[in-house]
């Protein structure tokens, strides 16, 4: 029974630690994400490792990413923009009330 009780409990603890955190993100202008153009609105985005997630409704973009930390928390989460072309390319989010940061690559499809 002991030994039961200790699988499960290493089966849940090994769920939770690969489990994929979830976030919000508001995009106030039409975005690049990886080649494809995301409206204005909510979504919510999940990451996992060095993948991103980002999701509205039926619509998802994955992206690969970096995840780094900053000196500092952000206070909110706030998206930084890549605009060379004008179109604007989402470079990195900071995720509010953490000191992370997701990092998006150079090279999203050349958008």
């Amino acid at each position: 029974m002991t030994k039961k009780f200790i699988m499960s409990f290493a089966a849940a603890a090994l769920m939770v630690v690969s489990a994929a955190e979830k976030h919000n993100v508001t995009l106030f202008q039409p975005s690049f994400v990886n080649g494809t153009e995301l409206a204005p609105g909510d979504y919510q985005m999940s990451v996992d490792n060095d993948k991103v997630v980002i999701s509205k409704g039926k619509q998802k973009v994955e992206a690969t990413i970096k995840v780094e930390s900053a000196d500092a928390k952000f206070g909110s989460t706030s998206v930084r923009y890549n605009s060379a072309d004008g179109k604007y390319k989402v470079q990195e989010i900071r995720l509010g009330g953490t000191n992370r940061k997701l990092v998006f690559g150079t090279t999203q499809n050349g958008l």
